[in-house]
């Protein structure tokens, strides 16, 4: 893809991030830092655009006239999929987005369908409820958590043993860098699910009920914002060149990827530390401590990634992107 091709890539993704007006102002800080991140790779005005597809709402048949070739146009409006269902099944405003791009975009009714209840099924399987016993907790019971102590070290107990947390975090976090490692743009999309999940069961198993909103706000608290993730998660790729088509198998260039799917394990690995340590201090850590702890365990997580890389290259390996759903659902 050209410059301009992959403009009007970012422009129907910064769109789609929009399109539901993206009232929380928490993600929309975030998704301007994304933009700003992203702005010297891009090679034109990211910056910029971000801040007329706010202000201007450029209009979608002129963004898209670029977009001559049937796989330029697949995977824009894969990306557009991808960032409506980020923080969850698409919402009204997002789907009547979703259908004039289709529209402009002059692609079939039926596979942009298909396209959008594969990526609806694998962001739903991130919140789906899941047994009591899945996570080793007795259905009704109360939460056993403890408080934190002065020395900041956490009391508590979970249902699973401390090498059965090690283990559930460890997991996320190869299988997450290990998609961040594949071309295919559903395989990023089920990356922020799995995050989900791994948060979700971490609450469950110290006796807490949980549900979408909790999830999404202790993400959000540590600045992890699920638009914004996803956004730079393929703003990478796209303008790395690492994203092709179903069935593409690993990316034409796994070391150019490298450091993103790093990233993507040490985000995950630290996101479930920290919700560990929160759930363990029976939800007592507030906004400033837990940004704070996230910030910290990030770079310890960093250090960690290279030594996971033959692991996650194994896990990426094996990732069937038919069955991510299943995925998401076993955590």
């Amino acid at each position: 893809m050209n410059a301009e091709q992959t403009r009007s890539v970012m422009t129907i993704a910064l769109m789609a991030a929009f399109a539901d007006g993206l009232k929380d102002e928490r993600e929309r800080d975030a998704v301007k830092r994304v933009a700003e991140a992203l702005g010297p790779e891009a090679g034109f005005d990211l910056p910029g655009l971000y801040r007329e597809v706010l202000l201007a709402r450029p209009d979608l048949a002129q963004v898209v006239a670029s977009l001559t070739s049937p796989e330029a146009r697949q995977l824009a409006y894969e990306m557009a999929v991808g960032v409506c269902d980020a923080d969850g099944v698409q919402g009204p405003a997002e789907r009547e987005f979703l259908q004039r791009l289709a529209a402009a975009l002059g692609l079939d009714g039926a596979a942009a369908a298909a396209t959008s209840d594969a990526a609806e099924a694998v962001a739903a399987a991130g919140f789906e409820p899941e047994a009591a016993a899945a996570v080793g907790t007795p259905a009704g019971s109360a939460p056993v958590a403890g408080p934190v102590a002065a020395s900041g070290t956490v009391t508590g107990k979970a249902s699973l043993t401390d090498p059965e947390m090690d283990k559930l975090i460890l997991n996320a976090s190869v299988t997450n860098a290990a998609l961040e490692l594949l071309p295919e743009t559903l395989a990023s999309m089920a990356i922020i699910p799995l995050q989900m999940r791994l948060v979700y069961r971490i609450g469950r198993s110290y006796g807490y009920p949980m549900d979408t909103s909790h999830a999404k706000d202790f993400l959000a608290t540590l600045g992890v914002g699920l638009t914004s993730q996803y956004l730079e998660q393929f703003g990478r790729k796209l303008l790395g060149g690492l994203l092709g088509g179903v069935g593409g198998g690993l990316g034409r260039s796994v070391g150019r990827q490298a450091a993103s799917s790093g990233l993507t394990f040490a985000t995950t690995y630290a996101l479930g530390r920290v919700a560990q340590r929160f759930y363990a201090g029976g939800r007592t850590l507030d906004a400033a401590v837990l940004k704070q702890t996230f910030t910290e365990l990030l770079a310890e997580a960093r250090g960690l990634a290279p030594g996971y890389r033959a692991q996650i290259e194994q896990k990426a390996s094996t990732i069937d992107v038919r069955s991510l759903a299943s995925l998401v659902r076993q955590g």
